[in-house]
């Protein structure tokens, strides 16, 4: 009977700590790098973890003057443990972007790899830090 107990227990205890981990939900804030060695500019995102799943949406993308462009939803989102993952897809001139997201949470800070095709074909990867948004 000791053993099941203990076996049940630490179960539920490595459960929790999974579940402690995944976090993610909320405005998470990161510095974009600039085109050309320009500088670079404060992108907000917003996450909701529910379970596995993940969804949230990143501002627009416009080109000045004017209302800003409505968010962009993320999809397929997902969440396993501290690791999070999600894509953007944006369109531009009836070219459609793909940026893919890929993610560790540690406490108030997300580490993102992003990765998009560059507009000469080729691969482009940058990594950043997002903070979590007090606001």
């Amino acid at each position: 009977m000791t053993k099941k107990l203990l076996f049940v227990m630490t179960i539920l205890l490595v459960a929790s700590f999974a579940l402690m981990a995944a976090d993610v939900s909320g405005k998470w804030t990161f510095e974009q790098p600039g085109r050309g060695g320009n500088p670079g500019r404060p992108v907000t995102i917003t996450l909701k973890a529910e379970g596995a799943k993940l969804t949230g949406s990143m501002p627009g993308m416009g080109r000045g003057g004017g209302d800003p462009p409505p968010p962009t939803e993320i999809t397929d989102g997902k969440v396993d443990g501290n690791k999070v993952s999600f894509t953007v897809k944006r369109v531009f001139n009836d070219m459609e972007m793909v940026t893919k997201y890929e993610g560790t949470l540690s406490g108030d800070e997300l580490k993102l790899k992003i990765s998009r095709t560059g507009q000469d074909g080729t691969p482009q990867v940058n990594e950043v830090v997002a903070k979590r948004s007090t606001t």
